[in-house]
């Protein structure tokens, strides 16, 4: 009875592989009783293009209607497996440039969504999870020219996604730390982390542990057990995501995440349901997540 609010298809996003229906037939297969669909929200402008969508003459214009036939197809399959999975529709924010959340907000009110998670992926309008490469280049715009300084302008974006949109799901919350993962945190920094934790407290935001960071290779999933710690010290809301980039990547790494739920004494999270006669989204929870009945699949 395992859970993700966090997926991704190459049908929709160009650095994944695979088609959305897949996905959720791979969740159902494996047994699990809830799935998020959260494409990213599309970007309006050509210098915020990746890559590999410049690669493919993706511009802007296509990156909306793709989007927009995402969230037609996904709850397409909403309905069709209505019986089988609960499947929740929603998408994976970006925090730009000064006009970006606007931007969401005026999204989400034309194309209602079932939830959001909140994250960010640029500092200094800068990607800082694509490679590290760009990473440096975040650093080299950063006022101190250090990854920590790089870290308070990445937790300062998220603030702004916080208090603005109140994301139900927080999304790989120090994600920014995948190629720095060694670095220290500063008392500065500590700071900020613990506003934003509180922040989403306060609103009743829940966070997301992320198992993707041990494809990258890194000790812990995403938020590191230094940060995991206080969320865990203030009595927040925890809830599971795989960031699947291929249908077979669903559920991935959850092996690992079971014993980090075990090594960090969690026993309860949170996921979302919808009502399909309703629409209305509603939490849920799992108060005992350890129980390895929840985790057949992964034997």
């Amino acid at each position: 009875m395992p859970i993700t609010l966090h997926s991704h298809s190459g049908q929709f996003c160009c650095h994944a592989t695979g088609i959305l229906e897949d996905v959720i037939l791979t969740a159902i297969k494996k047994g699990f009783v809830c799935i998020g669909l959260s494409e990213h929200i599309f970007r309006t402008r050509p210098q915020d293009l990746y890559p590999e969508e410049i690669e493919a003459n993706v511009d802007c214009k296509k990156l909306k209607e793709t989007w927009i036939e995402y969230v037609k197809e996904a709850r397409r399959l909403q309905k069709k497996y209505s019986d089988k999975i609960n499947i929740l529709v929603g998408t994976e924010t970006e925090n730009i440039h000064q006009g970006t959340i606007q931007e969401i907000k005026d999204i989400i009110e034309e194309y209602p969504l079932d939830y959001m998670v909140g994250s960010v992926h640029h500092v200094f309008e800068t990607p800082t999870d694509f490679d590290s490469d760009l990473f440096n280049d975040a650093v080299a715009k950063s006022p101190e020219k250090t990854p920590d300084s790089v870290y308070q302008g990445y937790f300062d974006s998220q603030y702004e996604i916080i208090t603005q949109l109140k994301p139900k799901i927080i999304g790989h919350f120090d994600v920014i730390r995948m190629y720095t993962p060694e670095e220290k945190i500063s008392n500065k920094t500590w700071e900020k982390i613990k506003r934003n934790v509180d922040a989403v407290n306060a609103y009743g935001g829940i966070f997301e542990i992320n198992s993707r960071a041990w494809k990258k290779n890194l000790e812990y999933a995403y938020p590191f057990k230094d940060i995991l710690q206080y969320i865990i010290s203030q009595n927040s809301k925890i809830t599971l995501g795989d960031d699947s980039h291929d249908p077979s990547q669903v559920g991935l790494h959850y092996d690992k995440l079971y014993n980090y739920l075990k090594e960090m004494n969690i026993k309860k999270i949170y996921y979302l349901e919808r009502n399909p006669e309703t629409s209305e989204v509603i939490e849920k929870s799992i108060d005992n997540i350890q129980d390895k009945s929840y985790w057949k699949f992964i034997e």
